[in-house]
């Protein structure tokens, strides 16, 4: 035996690898946090916004209704007009507003004259917007099943 130096020998090294498994454990929960709160973080901004007087998208549009029966007699919003009656209550709605549509019913039986003269009327007073209304056809009846 001597005396001086042992020799020692060398133990079991430390290990410098890092544990990727409680890594990765809380990236995931980081993950599902900033997934939660980031549609709230988003919705979050506060603005006052200026008010306008434009339109407003839910306003009913503005019409009214020209009638046209089998005799050629025109009414107004459901009131009988004559010809001169009708340009001005056209005219007073033209100047109320000018974007106005013109509802146009007439009976099938009514020359195609008057109908274009109750359109003139309607392009004299500015409105040319002119829509024309039907009905919709019968729905056919349904054939009787055979019987056997």
């Amino acid at each position: 035996m001597a005396f001086g130096r042992l020799e020692r020998t060398k133990g079991t090294e430390p290990m410098s690898d890092i544990n990727v498994t409680p890594l990765v454990d809380v990236m995931l929960v980081l993950v599902v946090i900033f997934i939660i709160t980031a549609p709230l973080l988003a919705s979050s901004i506060r603005l006052d916004l200026p008010k306008t007087d434009a339109a407003k998208p839910g306003d009913p549009p503005k019409f009214v209704t020209v009638v046209v029966d089998k005799a050629g007699q025109a009414f107004f919003n459901d009131a009988p007009v004559s010809q001169a009656q009708l340009g001005m209550a056209l005219l007073e709605a033209a100047r109320a507003n000018p974007e106005t549509e013109v509802q146009l019913r007439a009976d099938q039986g009514v020359p195609y004259g008057r109908v274009v003269e109750v359109m003139g009327e309607a392009q004299k007073a500015g409105l040319n917007r002119i829509g024309f209304v039907a009905d919709a056809p019968a729905a056919a009846a349904p054939a009787p099943a055979a019987s056997n």
